[in-house]
């Protein structure tokens, strides 16, 4: 059972969210610089960014390093635990490639029900 404290849900309620697993992928290559990450992800505001990164540093996925330059710097980069997920998320990637059509023709053929 997936209670409400328990374990599992945990990392269903991480890969819940619809940015956090397209943020942690996006940094599997190494650091990136704000400005980088949202050229490589595409269709996310600077906000939706800056939540995405800091829930994942506060979840302890992504470290965030400020460099003392001028003008200030800012790279992040995923943790041990953070690159732990790759995995995971490869693989429902892997799933939702072989699946989309299915997928997209159980919506095409849905109708409410009364």
């Amino acid at each position: 059972m997936f209670l409400a404290d328990c374990q599992a849900r945990l990392a269903f309620d991480l890969m819940g969210n619809t940015w956090n697993a397209v943020v942690l992928w996006s940094l599997r290559h190494g650091p990136r610089r704000p400005g980088r990450l949202r050229a490589e992800i595409g269709g996310i505001s600077t906000k939706v960014l800056t939540e995405t990164l800091r829930r994942l540093e506060f979840n302890g996925l992504v470290a965030r390093r400020a460099y003392a330059e001028a003008p200030p710097r800012v790279e992040y980069e995923l943790t041990g635990l953070g690159r732990s997920l790759l995995g995971p998320i490869g693989a429902f990637g892997e799933w939702a490639s072989d699946h989309a059509d299915e997928v997209m023709a159980a919506q095409e053929r849905w109708e409410p029900g009364p």
